[in-house]
């Protein structure tokens, strides 16, 4: 007996020695009947069952007639809470007290419930609802609940309460789409943990999750959709107890990192300082992985070294660790070299970092709960299920960027397949605007093969720019007769569809044939014949006579062959004289060169008779 006091002192001074920064998750609870209770408020998210993250849940409320503290089974009062077909589902309202939160979810949920609100019995700020202590309660249905729990004030259970016994319908919507923040397109999330697997159903649930996420998470993480850290939670000793058998059994570096004994007894078994050295150990091998580009062996080494080394079978040593490290190529050397002195006087950095890590920081509070998982630097709430936290982690992707495996119809439900989310489309090139997210559908007019489609996304879209009509035509009109396509799409235009030349219409749906004969747009001399034809006409002239078409009009052949033979004469006369008058210049042009030279050279040699004494001559005769 002696002993256990002395656990149980010493268990509390590792956890109560610092100020505590709990933050409460919540969600919002929406009221739409009655018009008095008509608000929205929040709601406390529990520590168990799978919160629907990034959804939302519609419900009618119900508080039972007996049993209403929920801490018996229904079925002892033969009351069911089942939802007939085509109802809506039941949110079970009971009150707080008498027995743990989670029993009263799993009671709720056998008897048909899809949801819980737990009523506070006292007026205070809202808590979280934790799972129970293993060596307190049977926890063997604690994994097995899966619906959402909730705790409201007392104020608004009240009035819940006052409502439902006027025959008041109560309509309420859980919504937990603002529970994680969902700021871009990759998610970063935190898995705080322990390496000891005698802790009961806390320690078998976080190795399960482990076992069974590591494949989604590894996808995730080697894709670049998300960024994963381990941590794990580690106390401190009393300094006044630090020489003490307790504080050396369970710590190291004199007490500054400690671990609750695995087996809660320390006369036999593994202790605590086993469990804090292999926190350490798992810490810097994710440090070396991700320094070697591959963080997600952290996932590999944690699921094989549960398996190849419990405590079960006295395998939780260094030497175990080791060859499951070796297995995986990482390089022994640098993690131990990263753990550090165990038996220094002095921090630790590695596990110094942990401890101001389990600080809350923003819009988080202190990890105090083990394990609890951060996403985005909010923690989650809710069973520790591959189904629940993929969904969580997929609520706090923005939207549209979500990877493929948050919209498989294992994870989320397809709206665009009912009447195509309310978005335009065109079924015939099957082409829609409704974008398919995690959150719920956004119509928005898509990207088709390059061609940016415009518009409002719900009643209308049309392709722009250039290649525009390679895509459905552009969504214009087209046809074909006869080997002969018209098409309303013109490629040189960035948008919009008209009517080729010889039709009338919208140039979307309809482009008609214009009857250029009935209409007498053509073809109309007085000896002209019409007839129309698809996209344009033919026209003929009777009596022998030659069409025109570019003035309309009829001519005689012959005299268009006279005419032709006139105009040709013409021409060649023209070339004639002009050849002519060419070359009675040329020769013009050149005796008058030639005469030119002529008397040039002359006038050198002797004087000639037109010309004029020179006034620089001086005779022989004159000195």
């Amino acid at each position: 007996m002696g002993r256990t006091i002395t656990f149980a002192v010493f268990i509390f001074m590792l956890w109560g020695t610092a100020d505590a920064k709990f933050i409460v998750e919540k969600n919002s609870l929406k009221v739409t009947s009655p018009d008095s209770l008509k608000d929205v408020y929040e709601c406390a998210i529990g520590n168990f069952g799978i919160p629907q993250y990034g959804g939302t849940m519609v419900g009618l409320v119900m508080f039972p007639k007996a049993n209403t503290k929920a801490c018996n089974g229904f079925d002892e009062f033969d009351i069911s809470f089942r939802s007939k077909a085509g109802g809506f589902p039941t949110f079970l309202l009971v009150d707080r007290g008498d027995c743990y939160f989670t029993a009263k979810a799993w009671n709720a949920q056998k008897a048909g419930a899809a949801a819980i609100l737990v009523a506070d019995d006292r007026i205070e700020p809202l808590i979280t609802m934790d799972t129970p202590e293993e060596d307190n309660a049977k926890a063997d249905y604690l994994q097995n609940i899966t619906i959402p729990a909730a705790l409201i004030s007392k104020s608004l259970g009240d009035r819940f309460k006052k409502s439902l016994s006027n025959s008041e319908m109560v309509s309420v919507n859980l919504d937990w789409r603002e529970s994680l923040p969902h700021p871009d397109e990759r998610v970063e999330y935190e898995f705080w943990t322990n390496s000891n697997d005698e802790c009961g159903v806390k320690c078998e649930s976080q190795i399960d999750f482990v076992k069974s996420f590591k494949g989604a998470a590894q996808i995730l993480e080697q894709k670049g959709y998300t960024q994963f850290t381990p941590h794990y939670i580690t106390w401190y000793c009393p300094e006044a107890f630090t020489l003490s058998k307790q504080c050396k059994s369970q710590c190291i570096n004199h007490g500054r990192y400690c671990a609750p004994d695995p087996e809660q007894d320390f006369s036999r078994g593994y202790d605590g300082k086993d469990v804090v050295v292999q926190n350490l150990r798992q810490v810097c091998l994710f440090r070396v992985a991700n320094e070697s580009g591959k963080p997600w062996l952290w996932w590999d080494y944690v699921t094989d070294f549960s398996i190849r080394c419990p405590m079960k079978e006295k395998k939780y040593t260094k030497e175990c660790a080791d060859e499951v490290i070796r297995s995986l190529g990482l390089d022994l050397k640098k993690i131990d070299k990263c753990m550090g002195d165990l038996d220094a006087d002095e921090d630790n950095p590695v596990l110094k970092a942990e401890q101001d890590a389990q600080i809350g920081k923003e819009s988080r509070g202190d990890v105090t709960i083990l394990p609890t998982l951060v996403i985005n630097n909010r923690q989650y709430r809710g069973k520790l299920d591959k189904g629940a936290v993929l969904k969580a982690i997929c609520s706090g992707f923005q939207e549209t960027t979500e990877p493929a495996v948050c919209l498989s119809e294992d994870v989320e439900t397809n709206e665009c397949l009912e009447n195509n989310g309310g978005c335009w489309q065109d079924k015939a090139a099957n082409i829609t605007a409704c974008k398919d997210t995690f959150r719920g559908r956004i119509c928005a007019c898509p990207v088709v093969q390059g061609v940016k489609f415009v518009g409002d996304g719900y009643t209308h879209c049309e392709a722009a720019g250039s290649g525009r009509c390679e895509i459905n035509n552009g969504g214009c009109w087209k046809q074909t007769r006869n080997g002969q396509t018209f098409s309303a799409c013109i490629e040189d235009e960035s948008k919009g569809c008209r009517c080729p030349p010889g039709f009338k219409g919208d140039g979307v749906s309809t482009c008609e044939d214009v009857d250029e004969c009935k209409e007498k747009v053509a073809c109309q001399c007085s000896e002209c014949k019409c007839k129309n034809t698809w996209g344009s006409y033919e026209c003929s002239c009777s009596g022998g006579l030659l069409y025109m078409k570019e003035h309309d009009t009829c001519i005689s052949k012959k005299a268009t062959a006279e005419v032709s033979w006139s105009f040709m004469w013409f021409i060649l006369l023209g070339l004639a004289v002009a050849g002519f008058g060419g070359y009675a210049v040329y020769k013009y042009r050149i005796r008058r060169y030639m005469d030119s030279e002529i008397r040039a050279i002359m006038a050198q040699y002797m004087p000639l008779d037109n010309q004029g004494d020179n006034p620089n001559h001086v005779p022989h005769g004159n000195v």
